[in-house]
């Protein structure tokens, strides 16, 4: 018997022993349990601002593990008491209703979500490595650069960033888990000004930066740090102050002058855009960022 022969044999068998056990099993006893683990977290521990449900696959068919849908987990049933029960409840879109808080998986989307022309509330939803759970062997780790540019992204495209992490068997923190979490935790010591409470700005960051913003403060995340100069769109006449954000000094900056003599060796200023003036060596933080101020309308 081949190898190849012999794993087909073996899934056939796994198939088998699958359906019988499921042709005895009955799911409502389940739906019944589920309710009563809900209603406990809801009634039992204070008001709750978010339920995170997960794996609804009706839509996918694995043979011997055939996903479950909102029929299996009478969606319906458990979403009317989540909201009986806590009516400001936020439910994430796992009920397979097709509808609620929007979560992209191991995956960061290229602009705001939108469905109808409507905002959609989303969240990604990301791993330290390869896997949700604690894995010894899994060295897929990302670095804390790509986590906080992540969590950057997130917040210039109007998402929250959720971020996993997965105990140990002895119920501890892994120490690579801890150094990124510190990493970006003296980050956000200097720059939490740019995420928190910020989301999208309708103004065109340059390329590989994220524009987020809160009122009129308007926060430029270099995930690529420039040489001296770099251009800023449809700011000229706008700006009020402009500073990097990690310890507070300014920036200096001017735009479009008539009168300047501009030669082959000079860059040409847009009438809409202005230019700043960086320090050649890049800040010692992960992300530099820079704060603008602009001016009341």
């Amino acid at each position: 018997m081949n190898i190849s022969h012999w794993t087909d044999c073996i899934l056939k068998e796994r198939t088998r022993n699958c359906e019988k056990k499921n042709s005895e099993r009955d799911i409502k006893i389940y739906q019944r349990y589920l309710r009563e683990q809900v209603k406990e977290l809801l009634t039992e521990y204070g008001k709750i601002d978010y339920l995170w449900f997960d794996f609804s696959y009706s839509h996918r068919d694995w043979g011997w593990s055939k996903g479950k849908g909102h029929i299996d987990w009478d969606s319906e049933a458990l979403e009317k008491l989540c909201l009986e029960l806590q009516p400001h409840l936020l439910l994430n879109d796992r009920l397979d209703l097709g509808h609620g808080i929007t979560t992209p998986e191991q995956f960061q989307p290229d602009k705001p979500l939108e469905k109808n022309g409507m905002p959609v509330i989303w969240e990604a939803c990301q791993t330290m490595y390869g896997t949700w759970g604690y894995d010894r062997d899994n060295m897929e780790w990302k670095s804390s650069e790509m986590l906080l540019k992540m969590l950057i992204d997130t917040v210039s495209k109007n998402g929250n960033f959720l971020m996993n992490i997965g105990p140990n068997p002895r119920g501890m923190i892994d120490t690579k888990t801890l150094e990124r979490l510190h990493a970006i935790g003296d980050w956000m010591t200097l720059h939490k000004a740019s995420v928190i409470g910020c989301s999208y700005s309708a103004f065109e960051a340059p390329d590989d930066c994220r524009y987020t913003q809160n009122g009129n403060k308007l926060y430029l995340h270099l995930f690529s740090y420039p040489y001296r100069n770099l251009h800023l769109k449809g700011l000229a006449g706008k700006v009020e102050f402009i500073r990097l954000l990690n310890d507070g000094s300014e920036i200096f900056y001017r735009g479009f002058d008539p009168d300047e003599v501009i030669t082959s060796t000079e860059a040409v200023i847009a009438p809409e855009d202005l230019v700043i003036t960086l320090p050649i060596i890049k800040p010692d933080v992960l992300i530099p960022v820079i704060e603008i101020t602009l001016k009341d309308d």
